[in-house]
């Protein structure tokens, strides 16, 4: 039984040479920590939709390589993969947060922080703008007779 039409999928890019796109270390954890929580065919590192009467390995997990089509079309287009996507596949849109210095995809040009440190930073402009404003009244009381 398939649980999804691979065969629907189109296939995964390449590079110019005719190569796969490939990760580094980092990008390959997060590549089988996304597998492992979202991928539906993923059973206990094992691919079920290879699975044609003996227990195959996920090929995902165990290559650099971005080969499998359900990784490439469904799992990183997730919104917990859409970072890992745009690290591997759109260099041009994607930024680093002032804060934690992880890549997040921007809502507009003039993001600055990921989604996690949007508030924190939000709370900390906050607080600045109160005491200078704060500052400023107490000068204006201490100037008026």
């Amino acid at each position: 039984m398939s649980l999804f039409h691979l065969e629907l999928l189109p296939p995964v890019e390449r590079k110019p040479d005719g190569s796969l796109p490939h990760m580094n270390g980092r990008q390959r954890q997060r590549a089988v920590s996304l597998i492992r929580k979202l991928c539906s065919a993923c059973d206990n590192g094992n691919c079920l939709y290879l699975d044609d009467g003996e227990v195959v390995a996920c090929p995902q997990t165990l290559s650099y390589s971005v080969c499998c089509k359900f990784f490439r079309w469904v799992l990183l287009r997730d919104r917990k993969g859409q970072a890992l996507e745009m690290e591997l596949f759109g260099k041009d849109a994607m930024k680093r947060c002032a804060i934690c210095g992880r890549v997040f995809i921007p809502g507009s040009n003039r993001a600055l922080y990921c989604d996690d440190c949007r508030a924190i930073a939000q709370r900390r402009q906050k607080a600045e703008y109160a005491k200078r404003r704060r500052a400023n009244s107490r000068t204006i009381d201490q100037q008026s007779p």
